[in-house]
């Protein structure tokens, strides 16, 4: 299905070396995305490169910038088809990964994903809005991350009161990541949370990208995240 010295070869440059299981539970993944994409809507990348690069290694890059220690808990936010959720739990079998979505069908070709390469997961249907008040999820995780969900200032109310403190939130973002940062700002430091550091890279042919890595420095208020139409409305 891919190319698979190709996911070697640009995984190794982000410092990471995938054996041959990993490498083949990449395979397997893009073989399924194909195939599960024909009956739900999951992507319109679908070029087996392309899946490599603009899934795969985008996903993986998480993991150049920030380097969770082993076991540490994640929750990908949004997961959609499992970016980067679930490319990370392939990479780094030892994470203990939470899949949340507000769509079904999506988190079941994720659960089947997971059957056929082997892997277990805390998959989630939920709105982040409403887990973020669940106390079996708020402030649990030494990381939580989203990826093409929602613009920084927004995402922030969604990811950071699951972020326990001490914790980041890591946010993987393209060319507009400085500029969402800026708008972000007031947001970010009401949730309790303060930017670490924002790393710029290219991504092989397909323009740069940057991770934002924000550290959970204070409690979440109590009132947050709120319902989505108030953060339309009343942006923080």
């Amino acid at each position: 299905m891919i190319n698979k010295e190709l996911l070697k070869t640009e995984s190794e440059k982000l410092g990471l070396k995938l054996d041959e299981i990993a490498l083949e539970r990449f395979d397997k993944y893009a073989e399924l995305l194909v195939y599960w994409n024909e009956r739900i809507n999951l992507t319109a990348i679908l070029e087996p490169d392309d899946i490599v690069l603009k899934h795969f290694v985008d996903s993986l890059a998480f993991l150049k910038y920030c380097s969770p220690e082993n076991g540490a808990s994640l929750i990908d936010v949004g997961t959609g088809a499992g970016f980067p959720g679930l490319a990370l739990k392939i990479a780094r079998p030892d994470l203990n990964i939470t899949l949340m979505d507000s769509t079904k069908k999506k988190l079941g070709v994720i659960e089947e994903i997971l059957k056929e390469v082997d892997l277990s997961a805390n998959v989630v249907h939920a709105r982040a809005e409403e887990a973020g008040h669940d106390n079996s999820f708020r402030e649990q995780y030494d990381f939580a991350t989203a990826r093409a969900v929602s613009n920084l200032r927004d995402l922030s109310e969604y990811c950071l009161p699951f972020v326990k403190i001490g914790g980041r939130f890591i946010s993987l973002k393209g060319a507009d990541a400085k500029n969402e940062l800026d708008e972000a700002d007031v947001a970010i430091k009401t949730l309790g949370g303060k930017v670490d550091k924002i790393d710029i890279f290219e991504l092989s042919g397909c323009g740069e990208r940057a991770i934002i890595q924000i550290e959970k420095v204070s409690n979440t208020p109590d009132k947050y995240p709120r319902p989505k139409g108030k953060m339309v409305k009343q942006p923080l």
